[in-house]
């Protein structure tokens, strides 16, 4: 067996642990975008974890945690709390093997993942209105009946499931440098971390592990820096899927050895890298899984040699991916929100339509109202929603917005 320098388990174990994956995961595509290798100045790959059955990577974890239980365990069933990706992972995981599965979701979950976790077979119910609620819902529903809790990170199991993704990007990349992996309660980076790093002590090589968070749940940096996992009040983030406010125990304990730096990034940064990812590679990502593109093109990250940035997940709810869309536009410069103030006569509308169609932009939406928006008795207030092409093109349209004469309010 080959010894592990890290916590954790072995490069063995995760070895042994593919062929029970692979009996419901399947080998996703590694891509390459010229775009974000020209971004980054190195070659870039793009691990597409969201074309995963599922969406996302956690039917690996939780396929392998299940296929461990013994018979009796498998008649008492399970039971879990996720508003996403890990129900989805425990239902189509239970399903293959037979085992009864029972998930709480969040009584706000989204309507595509509460659906697609139910035509999974698990008897989904909806209770309370925060994770934390169904967490301590499904928690209770084990001391009644008996269910296994299935965790979505903190298990040995769970994270020699989710590593083996680590030994299929060795397998496309087997000269890789660096890998950006997106963390939430650090299961998946755990595992690839400890896949990578473990192969490359014993071939004499390094890897650099960057691992990202979203700055509303970023609870690493500061367990790192008191030496074991704490707690942090989360703010309201898109990235839903790694919005986790502890470190789970025994990730992080393989995370302080195994991880190089540790970045965050913003709502609007995520927003960007979805919309980059939807033009330049035609990938639909969830917020979760964009974090790592996201340090790319914020110039968070430094990377050398070939890189890997692992996409974990593609489950987002249609409407949420509209707002993102618009949101990314809007923080690219591409998407303009203004209101001006007019005299309350007639023409006024044609004349700033006008001013609009001399600086090439193009009007989507319009608001004429007489009330509100600081106009006063004899004003009208027009909110104008104008598409634009980029920084220069934005500051042109204000611009000649004013040169027209008239006072323009840019909607932040």
């Amino acid at each position: 067996m080959t010894e592990n320098p890290f916590p954790g388990p072995t490069l063995d174990q995760f070895r042994a642990a593919r062929e029970t994956v692979y009996r419901v995961a399947k080998v996703t595509p590694m891509d390459t975008s010229q775009y974000l290798s020209e971004r980054l100045g190195t070659s870039v790959y793009l691990k597409c974890e969201n074309l995963q059955r599922g969406g996302s990577f956690k039917l690996r974890g939780a396929f392998y945690r299940l296929s461990q239980l013994n018979e009796e365990e498998r008649r008492r069933g399970v039971v879990a709390a996720s508003a996403g990706n890990h129900a989805q992972g425990v239902a189509l995981a239970a399903r293959e093997l037979g085992i009864a599965a029972t998930i709480f979701m969040p009584e706000g979950a989204a309507l595509p993942k509460l659906q697609a976790t139910r035509r999974y077979g698990a008897d989904v119910i909806l209770q309370g209105a925060t994770i934390t609620e169904a967490l301590q819902a499904a928690a209770d529903f084990a001391a009644e009946t008996g269910a296994l809790i299935i965790p979505p990170f903190d298990h040995e199991d769970v994270v020699i499931g989710q590593g083996t993704l680590g030994l299929e990007i060795l397998d496309e990349i087997p000269d890789l440098e660096t890998v950006i992996v997106p963390i939430g309660g650090g299961g998946l980076a755990a595992g690839v971390a400890s896949v990578v790093k473990q192969q490359a002590a014993a071939t004499g090589r390094t890897v650099k592990v960057i691992g990202v968070q979203a700055e509303a749940a970023a609870a690493y940096r500061p367990s790192l820096l008191a030496g074991e996992p704490v707690q942090i009040q989360m703010g309201p983030t898109i990235a839903d899927g790694i919005a986790v406010a502890k470190p789970g125990d025994l990730n992080f304990q393989m995370l302080e050895k195994t991880v190089d730096e540790i970045v965050e990034v913003s709502e609007d940064e995520v927003a960007q890298a979805i919309l980059i990812l939807l033009e330049r590679t035609k990938l639909v990502v969830e917020a979760a899984g964009a974090v790592g593109v996201a340090a790319i093109i914020a110039g968070k990250v430094h990377a050398v040699g070939k890189t890997v940035v692992i996409l974990s997940g593609g489950n987002i709810d249609a409407l949420l991916l509209q707002r993102v869309i618009s949101q990314g536009l809007a923080a690219s410069d591409r998407y303009l929100t203004v209101r001006v103030i007019l005299p309350d006569r007639p023409g006024q509308l044609v004349r700033v339509a006008q001013l609009v169609a001399e600086a090439n932009a193009n009007v989507v939406e319009v608001l004429h109202t007489r009330h509100g928006l600081g106009a006063q008795l004899s004003e009208v207030a027009i909110e104008l929603s104008v598409e634009t092409r980029g920084g220069d093109h934005k500051q042109q349209v204000i611009d000649t917005i004013r040169a027209g004469g008239l006072d323009v309010f840019v909607e932040e």
